[in-house]
């Protein structure tokens, strides 16, 4: 995984610097997004991997797929990674332009998985509170997982916090048994 984010990083730079010049964040990412998509059906994939497949065919290929979804540079974009068998880190290049754009504009998102949805209440504290600890304006995403029992996980950025029964309950375990 460490050496696709590696692999990916050059040119998930390169398209946020083209984004930021043309002021196209929104239409890259959904770019990127969708694109990502196409890579990971296993049918493309599967083409993708065949030898015999030249980078012409592959990025002929996504280039039908996208249509009218994918501008010139987009298309350049994607006749470059297939020139260099880089189509396969399409999902890490999106997933490095988004947190590129999120450090650009000053924003870190929040993954909060929790055992119940968070109200519109909660998620206001919550953000301004994770805010005020970031020092950056804070995006929450929130995803169910009810064997947490209760409370959450947070995860921003590379830091991780485990408020959850489940976390405390193996913790207390894990103290007990050591």
């Amino acid at each position: 995984m460490s050496e696709n984010v590696t692999a990916a990083r050059p040119y998930a730079k390169a398209i946020f610097e083209l984004a930021k010049k043309g002021a196209s964040f929104d239409a890259w990412s959904e770019r990127l997004k969708f694109l990502s998509a196409v890579v990971a059906d296993k049918n493309v994939a599967t083409v993708l991997e065949q030898p015999n497949t030249t980078a012409v065919e592959r990025a002929g290929m996504i280039e039908k797929i996208a249509g009218d979804k994918l501008d010139s540079e987009g298309a350049n974009a994607v006749r470059l990674l297939a020139e260099n068998g880089r189509l396969g880190l399409m999902g890490s290049i999106a997933t490095l332009f988004d947190e590129y754009r999120a450090e650009d504009e000053g924003t870190l998102q929040a993954t909060v998985i929790s055992a119940i949805a968070l109200d519109d209440n909660y998620r206001a504290k919550l953000a301004t509170s994770l805010e005020r600890k970031f020092n950056k304006k804070i995006d929450i995403v929130n995803t169910i997982d009810e064997s947490l029992i209760g409370g959450a996980i947070i995860r921003a950025g590379d830091v991780v916090i485990d408020g959850s029964v489940k976390g405390k309950l193996e913790q207390l375990g894990s103290n007990l048994s050591a």
